[in-house]
């Protein structure tokens, strides 16, 4: 049952609500009591021996995947190291040992159902997903003719992606198949009006789940006797059902009795249940009806016999030897067997974990749809079927969106990266379930087509279009959630949604409740402030004599109206000079240039500054990988701030210095390149051609870290090109190059817009005004390339083009900003108040500063970029017209 949000009871007083987020207060209203925690032992002693890793983390996607236990990965290694597991499909000591262990597990799986290998038999398969095709391609579907309308392949909407994609098997077996709503399969168990014919025998597959990965809805498991005996049917068409359940998010926190609930085939996913190992499913197939399954390919280890230049195969006796293709993943079956006794040891079975974890969800759910604005209206929407009275019909799921106090609902991708800044996990999106999206959001086939044209995909960050949400926020409990973990989430709504209009709440999320453990000491840095003290600091100094003795021509950057474009081009008719709004020159100067040789590492301030083919020159050339090549970033390290390059031009190095280490250089060019060690690396989903940057700069960065770090540059022969999706003009593109930046060459931010943020973080309080954050530090968190003294808040995301002197730039749109901007880039120290404030006044996309591009000119003769000179906005030309 979704909140109601017509609905304005007042919210409770300010003192009662330190009394609502209690676990005794929860336990003495609720209307029954629920088992939190397990007897075999404390929520605190489990989380310090088997998840201590989750320290200073709110994790909150169990539905996505579940934790391992650290004990379940000892003993699976321990078992490797004194064991020697060969191929199963040999004959030797060290292949028998793996098959006797496989057999094992298949046995141990079936208990943990409650029914033996006389009823069931288990195909292991890669995940759910491929169980589910499985079934799909070896279902004996039967095609419609004169004698009679064929086989139909039905399914409830709330149902996950891999099972509506069965559709396009049936459609190859011209197989008709239809999507049934919850409320219509529900009204039909209720009137009981199935259509049974036993003389009708052909076979009709119906697919539903135990438990929606959206909402946490348990759908009836009687639904399964029901539809076998003929008390029940999907479709008024004569034949025979076959029920393929699907039971990936049921059996994550829920028994699951086959002896009551005899399904045909049965899909389980045993990361969801165990977090280790994934990639390893199965299939879960009831010995009565095995014998219809129907098998064509058939792979190494399927055949007890078969010829190579004629037509004969035989298979393997067993449904599970028959359609296990190939070697099965036989060292991960190994692991599963810890996985179920360590689980049987910390909780006492999945019965205990039910009633865990519901009793977090209602308790989570008891305080959401408490929550009131001032005014009365909710702070949450809450899509549900149930009210979560009961863990027989809910599970530990809960899907909602964030409402303003206007009732209009806040981008899940906003909320996602707010719960970020508080290490707190969740998940977003539609969650491969469209067609529960679609029920509970309201959702129409017209407008899901309608947002795919609009750039919106399945997994993408695109929240809102036109107002309209395309997904939510879903958290979901685990056998080790505890009830912390449903307080910080709930403090963190109420500190984030409710802590401006009140004060006065017992409960602040401060960022050392939430913050990750980074086992390092945080290194104090000193800033030279260049500007403040009025002097050059000593780097951009040496800089500066480097550019001025360099042999390169020079190209001023001074103010030049542009008449026309760089090289002679005609300036665009279409568009207007934001000079002839008010018929007078705007000054808009370049306060600032940063260049950032070390993605992600401290920024390099200069006063003037050479421009190359990807941006200013050397800015993002290198980055710091860990051991996989793994681009690092201050999202996972914040520490890599506190690293601080230096660039010497004269003698061709980068200087990388940070406190407490001796300094250390790296030649700029790549004249050893071919001496080095060529790997490929991924920067925003892009492949970058890189080489390694040696033993000695690793040695420094792994020190400084207290891990195994790499530090690797761009090649030079290597173009990536500039992302499409900012321009609508493609033949922009083939002349943009990038380094390693994440979307454009160039980022530029006003410091009128800087300001109105400052004065929003340094409001007045009951005491009198106190300066949360310099105006500086601000700026820093930003990271741009070029800031700039702007007349008007944001008045830079209303311009098509800016020219700076003879240079020219194309406007490629707004900067969607993360977390990045509340890590402080003087310690490292993370601060989400920044976050928050620009989320508040922005509402609905966290954009701050816009992405740049440079149009070269055809001239050979160097560019330059200093402090002071001007530029020239040209307005879109949509702002003529408004």
């Amino acid at each position: 049952m979704a909140s109601k949000p017509g609905r304005r009871p007042k919210p409770p007083p300010e003192q009662q609500w330190e009394e609502l987020l209690t676990f005794q207060h929860f336990q003495k209203t609720s209307l029954s009591r629920h088992s939190y925690g397990y007897a075999q032992g404390t929520m605190r002693a489990l989380i310090e021996s088997e998840f201590s890793r989750l320290r200073g983390i709110t994790y909150l996607d169990h539905a996505g995947t579940t934790l391992y236990p650290q004990s379940q990965l000892t003993r699976f290694m321990d078992d490797l190291t004194k064991n020697v597991y060969g191929n199963p499909h040999s004959q030797h000591i060290s292949s028998k040992l793996t098959y006797d262990t496989i057999e094992h597990v298949r046995y141990r799986i079936l208990e943990h159902f409650n029914t033996t290998s006389e009823h069931y038999s288990v195909i292991f398969t890669s995940g759910s997903t491929a169980a589910l095709k499985l079934v799909a391609e070896a279902f004996p579907w039967s095609s419609a003719s004169s004698e009679n309308e064929g086989s139909r392949f039905c399914y409830l909407s709330d149902s996950h992606t891999s099972v509506v994609g069965i559709r396009k098997i049936a459609e190859a077996m011209q197989v008709s198949s239809v999507s049934l709503k919850p409320e219509d399969i529900l009204l039909s168990e209720k009137s009981n009006g199935a259509v049974y014919e036993p003389a009708c025998e052909t076979p009709h597959l119906f697919c539903y789940p135990a438990q929606s990965n959206f909402s946490g809805t348990k759908y009836p498991l009687s639904w399964v006797e029901m539809l076998k005996s003929g008390r029940l049917s999907p479709m008024t068409t004569p034949g025979k059902w076959f029920v393929l359940l699907d039971a990936a998010s049921y059996v994550s926190t829920s028994p699951l009795d086959l002896t009551i609930h005899a399904a045909d085939f049965i899909v389980i996913s045993f990361y969801k249940i165990f977090g280790f190992p994934t990639g390893l499913g199965a299939l879960l197939v009831n010995n009565r009806v095995s014998h219809f399954l129907q098998k064509t390919y058939f792979g190494g280890g399927t055949a007890a016999a078969y010829l190579v230049g004629e037509d004969f195969y035989v298979p393997r006796k067993s449904v599970s030897e028959r359609f296990e293709d190939g070697t099965i993943s036989f060292l991960d079956i190994i692991a599963l067997k810890h996985g179920f006794d360590i689980l049987e040891r910390l909780t006492g079975g999945m019965e205990n974990i039910k009633q865990h974890t519901f009793a977090l969800a209602h308790y989570t759910y008891t305080v959401l749809v408490a929550l009131r604005y001032p005014n009365g209206a909710p702070v949450i929407q809450v899509y549900s079927d149930t009210e979560f009275n009961s863990p027989e019909i809910q599970g530990p799921i809960i899907n909602f969106n964030v409402l303003d106090d206007n009732g209009d609902i806040i981008g899940y991708s906003q909320v996602e990266k707010m719960a970020s800044l508080h290490n707190i996990h969740v998940r977003t999106g539609c969650f491969c379930n469209t067609g529960a999206c679609q029920r509970h959001l309201k959702i129409s086939n017209e407008t899901i087509k309608k947002n795919l044209q609009a750039g919106h995909i399945c997994g993408d960050d695109i929240d809102l279009i036109d107002g309209h949400p395309t997904g939510s926020v879903r958290i979901s409990f685990g056998y080790m959630s505890t009830i912390e973990d449903a307080q910080t989430f709930l403090k963190f709504i109420i500190t984030t949604r409710l802590g401006k209009a009140d004060s006065k709440l017992p409960f602040q999320v401060t960022p050392g409740e939430t913050a990750a453990v980074t086992g390092e000491p945080v290194v104090q840095d000193e800033w030279v402030n260049k500007h403040e003290t009025g002097k050059l600091g000593q780097e951009d100094g040496l800089l500066q004599t480097e550019l001025d003795k360099s042999s390169m021509t020079t190209k001023e950057t001074d103010f030049h109206p542009p008449a026309t474009k760089p090289g002679g081009g005609l300036q665009i008719p279409s568009l207007t000079s934001a000079a002839t709004l008010d018929g007078r020159l705007p000054k808009f100067t370049i306060t600032n240039i940063y260049i950032y040789p070390i993605k992600s590492c401290a920024a390099l301030e200069v006063t003037k500054w050479p421009i190359g083919n990807q941006g200013l020159l050397y800015d993002r050339n290198w980055m710091i990988v860990n051991h996989n090549g793994i681009c690092l970033s201050q999202k996972q390290e914040p520490r890599l701030c506190l690293i601080k390059p230096l660039i010497d031009l004269h003698r061709k190095t980068l200087v990388v210095t940070a406190e407490g280490m001796d300094p250390i250089d790296v030649p700029l060019d790549e004249n050893n390149e071919k001496e080095n060690q060529i790997c490929q690396s991924k920067v925003c989903a892009d492949r970058v051609n890189t080489y390694d940057c040696g033993e000695k700069i690793s040695d420094w960065l792994s020190k400084f870290f207290g891990r195994h770090c790499r530090l690797i540059k761009q090649s030079s022969n290597f173009k990536r090109s500039a992302n499409k999706k900012h321009t609508k003009d493609s033949s922009h593109v083939t002349t943009a190059s990038l380094s390693l930046v994440n979307e454009a060459q160039y980022l530029l931010i006003n410091r009128a817009s800087v300001l109105e943020l400052h004065q929003l973080l340094n409001e007045s309080d009951e005491n009198g005004t106190k300066e949360l954050l310099p105006m500086r530090e601000l700026i820093e968190r930003f990271r741009a390339n070029i800031v700039i003294n702007g007349t008007q808040a944001f008045e830079e995301e209303k311009w098509e083009e800016i020219s700076i002197g003879t240079l020219n730039f194309l406007v490629l749109g707004p900067c969607h900003r993360c977390q990045m901007i509340c890590i402080d880039q003087k310690t490292g120290q993370r601060n989400q108040d920044v976050f928050q404030a620009l989320s508040a006044s922005r509402k609905r996309k966290v954009n701050f500063g816009i992405y740049l591009m440079h149009e070269p000119s055809d001239s050979s003769s160097s560019c330059f970029l200093s402090v002071e000179s001007q530029l020239l906005p040209v307005l879109k030309d949509t702002e003529n017209h408004s």
